[in-house]
């Protein structure tokens, strides 16, 4: 038996990890002080009620035996397919039905989906980035190079022709910095990945949240994306899933093989989402489950504007907010990401994310999330007043 050498280059500890195990040292020892988290990005606000309506029903079908189901197909459902396919129809974008593939979310696609690929590639990822697109490929053992995300770009880098790429991440709206890039500057990254004959990976995760309608929301919008793009989507941010785990990918029939590749990857490694949570996502497209969950995205934006609004105040620069749940900001006084976040816990008990924990280029910044409670997200704001304004 041999064990994946791989795994010895990755951190010793998740990010996250990280995170809650500093917060649950200083919980321990100041029991009586209450900790704001606005680190990690999770939804605080519940599934809307189009979502846990269809949900029931679900569940009373698998609990009659001319209704229940078993095993379903890996693809997904029919009915949830053609769902996300009118969805990117009103945004212009056409999709065959067997383009879409329905998963347990965008995190594990987007791991998931290396395994069409050599290990031989030469990987591109922004620094900063999530995580995951790093670690996945260094857990498989391919080269891993970076483009320069920075306060000078706005944390939105364009491509280097100088740099060769086979496989590119691009996360717009960003995780972490909260940027998003406009018709321009992804038309300059499809143009890129063509020239290289690469593959773009677009994580599509937080869409939902562009406010701009000039603003693209799928890389399908731009010309030539279908010839050399991936795109995944997740409905934990745009309707709640986080805990309900239920997402989608479309891997174009343009890209010729890697469509059937991924069927056949799928229906050997995956059993497909439960029915009853398919259902539930069909609900998140309805008329009234669209109504729905924008009032909770709406609920989030505010939290985020109330947050961009402090910092301003403060003198503090930041990015993002606008089109995304994420704001990304410059560590006052010039103090490392690491000794903001325990500057920040012990004198506000406000948590945030380091921004070092993804990558080099982002020491010296933080990630706040507005997923909060407006109470908590208000309560947060007044204490960074209180240290900063």
């Amino acid at each position: 038996m041999k064990i994946n050498e791989n795994y010895a280059n990755l951190e010793q500890s998740y990010l996250f990890s990280t995170i809650a195990k500093k917060v649950n040292e200083y919980t321990a020892q100041n029991p009586d002080k209450k900790v704001i988290k606005l680190g990690i990005g999770d939804v605080t606000l519940p599934l809307c009620k189009a979502v846990t309506e269809a949900l029931h029903k679900a569940v009373d079908e698998m609990g009659v035996q001319a209704t229940f189901r078993g095993y379903g197909p890996e693809q997904g459902y029919d009915f949830l397919r053609k769902a996300v396919q009118e969805y990117y129809t009103k945004r212009n974008v056409e999709l065959e039905l067997d383009e879409i593939f329905i998963s347990d979310g965008a995190k594990s696609d987007l791991g998931n989906i290396l395994d069409l690929f050599s290990k031989d590639n030469t990987v591109l990822v922004p620094d900063p980035v999530y995580p995951v697109y790093v670690d996945t490929n260094v857990m498989a053992g391919r080269k891993v190079v970076y483009v320069d995300a920075n306060g000078e770009n706005e944390f939105l880098p364009l491509p280097d022709k100088n740099v060769q790429a086979d496989i590119i991440y691009i996360c717009s709206p960003n995780n972490p910095t909260g940027a998003a890039y406009n018709k321009e500057q992804l038309q300059t990254w499809v143009d890129y990945a063509k020239s290289m004959n690469a593959i773009i990976l677009f994580d599509a995760a937080y869409e939902c949240f562009v406010s701009d309608e000039n603003l693209p929301r799928s890389i399908f919008e731009i010309e030539g994306a279908k010839d050399c793009a991936i795109e995944f989507c997740s409905l934990s941010k745009t309707a709640g899933f986080t805990g309900t785990r239920c997402g989608y990918t479309v891997v174009p029939k343009a890209l010729g093989v890697l469509n059937k590749m991924w069927v056949r990857r799928q229906t050997t490694k995956f059993n497909g989402v439960p029915y009853i949570v398919q259902r539930g996502a069909e609900a998140v497209f309805s008329e009234e489950g669209q109504k729905e969950i924008i009032e909770n995205i709406n609920y989030y934006k505010e939290n985020a504007k109330v947050i961009s609004d402090t910092l301003k105040s403060c003198g503090i620069w930041h990015v993002g907010g606008k089109h995304s749940p994420y704001i990304w900001l410059k560590c006052p006084n010039d103090m490392d990401s690491w000794t903001f976040f325990d500057y920040l816990l012990e004198n506000a008990q406000v948590v945030g994310t380091p921004g070092a924990g993804f990558g080099k280029n982002g020491d010296g910044y933080f990630r706040l999330t507005s997923f909060g409670s407006k109470e908590n997200t208000a309560e947060a704001m007044k204490r960074f007043k209180k240290l900063f304004g």
